[in-house]
């Protein structure tokens, strides 16, 4: 399988005139343009991804219908992986992080998102969904004894606030035993992904987050699509065209093919422009899911949009460092 030659340069390790890998000098300007444009498709990508998960409970349960996105993105990746030459067996090393991501983000978590959607709207969900990083910042505290600083503090006091106003009894129906149902799942989803990610940090990596993706998928697939045998029988699909050509979005596009073009383009761009980027996603489902299923969102959705992503950026990014003497400057900016 060979990849388009343009993709292939980015995926390369860049180099400068003194042959030093993946530093961004003026010389990569025009690289980062590519990857920036590159990352804002991954962002639409993702964003999309959410009114296509809602869509695909029409066709299949939530238990096969996370079961084959888990699966069709896990090949997915796998094939992207041999055709980069980046397919590597995992070592021990990394057997914890295989876990805790396997199970807790692709599995728990994408397990808890799809039933939501049944009594959740995609808008919403995604809203509730990229809370995650509010539950970062306390938690790494905790754990990894990293700072609480007072811009987290403020960060963290605002995106509570925006809960808070996508819950209040003029916007929520709180006698609605299925919307609390479905939106306590949401939020629930949310902590399990901040623990992963908080495990992640404390990580040792042997290999690289994406090289060990599609085996994270591949322990998601087989838990999936054991428990959705279990707890649902066999798949019984309705409208089996409509079905292929969401699972063909959900799977390919939206779940391997973005991965990986996300693992590729944090490569060429400094940490924060990718911190700040991703909080577009929940921006882009909403938007999304209102014009592709006709979703009415109140006030109150955006408002809350607007006070947990400015929470969010607030309390994640960081304050630029002062710039060092170029002669001097030997750093590599990654972001995984």
């Amino acid at each position: 399988m060979n990849l388009p030659a343009a993709l292939q340069r980015l995926a390369s390790p860049r180099r400068n005139a003194q042959g030093i890998q993946g530093t961004h000098g003026t010389h990569d300007a025009p690289a980062r343009s590519r990857a920036g444009l590159i990352f804002a498709i991954v962002i639409v990508m993702w964003g999309v991804n959410w009114p296509v998960s809602k869509a695909l409970l029409a066709h299949v349960s939530p238990w096969w219908s996370t079961a084959f996105r888990s699966t069709v993105g896990m090949i997915t990746l796998f094939i992207i992986c041999a055709a980069t030459r980046r397919l590597v067996l995992p070592k021990r090393g990394d057997l914890p992080v295989i876990l805790s991501v396997g199970l807790l983000h692709m599995t728990v978590f994408s397990l808890l998102v799809a039933i939501s959607l049944q009594y959740v709207s995609a808008g919403r969900s995604a809203v509730l969904a990229y809370t995650t990083p509010l539950w970062v910042m306390p938690a790494a505290r905790l754990w990894l004894g990293e700072a609480l600083t007072p811009r987290r503090l403020v960060g963290i006091a605002f995106g509570l606030l925006g809960i808070a106003v996508m819950f209040n009894p003029l916007a929520f129906n709180w006698h609605d035993r299925n919307a609390v149902f479905g939106n306590a799942l949401v939020l629930a989803s949310a902590f399990v992904w901040a623990i992963a990610i908080v495990h992640m940090r404390a990580h040792r990596w042997v290999n690289g987050p994406f090289e060990l993706s599609p085996w994270q998928l591949l322990l998601a697939s087989v838990i999936l699509c054991t428990l959705a045998a279990i707890f649902d029988g066999a798949p019984r699909i309705a409208g089996l065209a409509g079905f292929a050509g969401l699972m063909t979005y959900g799977g390919i596009v939206g779940g391997g093919i973005a991965y990986w073009l996300a693992g590729v383009v944090t490569r060429q761009l400094p940490a924060g422009v990718t911190s700040l980027g991703l909080l577009g996603v929940p921006v882009v489902g909403t938007l999304a899911s209102a014009l592709l299923l006709r979703e009415s969102l109140g006030l109150d959705v955006w408002l809350a949009l607007a006070l947990i992503v400015g929470g969010i950026a607030l309390g994640t990014v960081s304050k630029p460092a002062p710039a060092k003497p170029a002669a001097t400057s030997c750093r590599t900016d990654t972001a995984a």
